[in-house]
């Protein structure tokens, strides 16, 4: 069943087929178009001179509604990782998958701004607070 949803999305993947963005890859599950595997390709991050999480890939999961693009999709990360943006449960502290959401954003747009968090942390994010907090602990 063809939805406009499901039009969006393949052709957000053929978007990313012809023009990959450096550094992150994606593609619908098998048999759900709705259900996204995406890898970023991480780097080193200093934080008060420690490696934080260090070279690698990091997996994600996209879960997109029928109501894509007018509302984001869920994203989490499967990779565990120790990022102020990143909570435990692998869900992600970024604007466009909430309030900052547009119809605008594509599937590209969603992993590219996901790698520039993975990269240059926000400074004044809520999980930002709270991994200072328990950095300085440890």
């Amino acid at each position: 069943m063809s939805t406009p949803a499901r039009r969006r999305l393949m052709r957000d993947f053929k978007r990313l087929q012809e023009d990959p963005p450096v550094g992150v890859s994606g593609a619908p599950s098998e048999n759900n178009i709705m259900q996204w595997n995406a890898v970023i390709f991480g780097h080193a991050c200093l934080y008060y001179n420690y490696f934080v999480f260090s070279l690698g890939t990091f997996k994600l999961v996209i879960e997109f509604s029928e109501e894509y693009p007018n509302k984001p999709p869920t994203v989490r990360f499967l990779s565990k990782m120790f990022h102020p943006n990143v909570y435990a449960d692998g869900s992600i502290c970024l604007d466009i998958l909430q309030n900052r959401w547009s119809p605008t954003y594509d599937v590209s747009s969603i992993l590219t701004s996901i790698q520039v968090i993975v990269i240059e942390s926000n400074q004044t994010s809520y999980g930002k607070r709270v991994f200072k907090s328990k950095w300085e602990r440890l």
